[in-house]
């Protein structure tokens, strides 16, 4: 071995592979190679010795030159004792014999050579076809790859994953167990393929990682990160507790791979495949493939932990800004949270996705913010305010705007400042702060128009006493297609109709 050469263990297979080549130069059929000797296994060197047994044809060969080697010798001999008995009976007797062995010689090579035609063809196109797997295969793990990237919650992982794995695999079954928080156990989070009584066998079972004895497939995987290719449940039986080689045997388990979830060193659960009425056999192909799809979910799970946590500390951020504002008047203390639970329940109403809502919640928590910029003066009169105070306290929408587009809402909230800056804004176009009109107002900005109206007049404040329920009711109907969007208004109306009735 040169210096800085590294020798890896696969390398000894690539030899093997080499040397078989080769040796099918000199033979139609397949060598025998033993690795006698291995480095990797405490040898000095390896050492390869290969075989092959000899065809057919080549018997016959010889045979053939031997035949014709006799019969010259015999033939040099007779045509001194008796010249013309060789001519006439010798000579052609020896050439038709030696004829005979070359030409049935020659049938055997050609059967051989079209044996190994056959097996070369089978083999071309079982390498075909292995090619086009695996092309399918980086197909798909690039279109899962794509897929799971775009979603930012668990379900929607595992839900993309069995999706793709029925629609695109040839693997009958399959499941993915995660490691709880405190790594104390894997629990069942999605699966493919099984009954239900076996999807209730799984979800019961305990995967226990804190038990030092535990020697399950699932737990090792898990905690020696390394991938497992079982050919047959009886090769492992010795291996397996009791408790483990019956969960596997009523879950009609033959043969299975087993592979580790990991993110950076960090093991994060398990994937779990097999084939139960496909015949199709389980090959390290079949493992090199699973590791990739792994890898790529524990990047997606990692990234959902992340969105998780960066989520948690905007929602934290965001409840302080809307304390921050309650927290100067006591009077209305609480008014944010009331106008998001109306707003939130309007576009359950008209059936807005989960994402909107979110956005539209938010929006509704701080739209309000801009009143920090108003001098308390103003912002607790006991009485009327005069003109410029009036003037003053619009000015809290647009400065909710400015100051909410200095925070770094990305993703889907990057319409947070826009909506609840346009609060004030009316259907009509008789709003501010620009005095929008109709569907210019977007979706989120006229919900929480309608929120915050009802909310404001029904509540309490320095300067006059809150509206009777009734009575807000009517109001709200009488600006239905002028101040706000009679969309909206009625589905307002369904949901505090449908919401206080049953609270009531």
């Amino acid at each position: 071995q040169n210096p800085g050469v590294k020798e890896m263990p696969f390398q000894c297979e690539n030899r093997m592979g080499y040397f078989e080549a080769i040796a099918t130069v000199f033979n139609h059929t397949l060598p025998s190679i033993e690795h006698k000797e291995c480095v990797f296994k405490g040898g000095q060197r390896c050492v390869y010795e290969v075989t092959w047994a000899a065809s057919d044809s080549s018997f016959w060969k010889r045979l053939r030159n031997y035949t014709a080697a006799i019969c010259a010798g015999a033939l040099g001999v007779s045509v001194v004792i008796d010249p013309s008995l060789t001519l006439s009976t010798l000579l052609p007797f020896s050439a038709l014999l030696v004829a005979m062995l070359g030409a049935y010689a020659y049938r055997k090579e050609l059967r051989e050579l079209r044996n190994a035609n056959d097996s070369l063809r089978d083999s071309t196109d079982k390498l075909l076809h292995q090619a086009n797997l695996n092309y399918d295969r980086a197909l798909y793990l690039n279109s899962i790859g794509s897929a799971l990237i775009k979603n930012m919650d668990m379900d929607s992982i595992f839900a993309e994953v069995n999706l793709l794995f029925e629609e695109s695999l040839h693997y009958d079954r399959g499941l993915i167990l995660l490691a709880n928080e405190d790594k104390s156990k894997l629990i069942f989070r999605s699966g493919f393929g099984y009954s239900d009584k076996h999807q209730d066998i799984i979800q019961n079972a305990f995967f226990r990682l804190d038990k030092k004895e535990s020697r399950g497939v699932f737990t090792v995987s898990f905690k020696e990160q390394k991938p497992f290719l079982i050919s047959s449940l009886n090769d492992i039986e010795k291996d397996l507790s009791s408790k483990s080689y019956q969960f596997a045997k009523e879950l009609g388990a033959k043969s299975f791979i087993c592979c580790p979830i990991v993110y950076e060193s960090e093991s994060l659960g398990i994937l779990a495949v097999d084939n139960v009425t496909n015949e199709a056999p389980l090959l390290q192909s079949d493992i090199n493939f699973l590791m990739s799809l792994t890898h790529t979910i524990g990047i997606s799970i990692n990234n959902v932990r992340l969105f998780d946590k960066k989520e948690k500390q905007l929602k934290s951020m965001i409840q302080a800004m809307a304390a921050t504002i309650d927290a100067r008047d006591p009077m209305t203390s609480g008014h944010s949270e009331k106008v998001t639970e109306f707003a939130v329940g309007i576009c359950g109403e008209i059936g807005l996705s989960r994402n909107h809502i979110e956005v539209i919640r938010v929006a509704s928590l701080l739209h309000d913010y801009g009143k920090i910029g108003i001098k308390d003066s103003i912002l607790m009169k006991s009485g009327p305010l005069d003109p410029s105070e009036r003037d003053e306290i619009k000015t809290h929408s647009e400065k909710t705007e400015k100051i909410l587009s200095h925070v770094n809402f990305d993703g889907i909230y990057q319409e947070v400042p826009r909506i609840a800056g346009s609060h004030h804004e009316r259907y009509d176009g008789s709003g501010y702060p620009r005095g929008l009109k109709g569907d210019d107002i977007s979706l989120g900005a006229r919900i929480l128009a309608v929120a915050d109206f009802f909310e404001a007049i029904t509540s309490k404040r320095h300067y006059r006493d809150p509206m009777p329920t009734g009575e807000a009711l009517v109001l709200l109907r009488e600006k239905s297609g002028t101040d706000f969007d009679s969309k909206i208004v009625n589905a307002f109306l369904s949901f505090y109709d449908t919401e206080y009735s049953r609270r009531n």
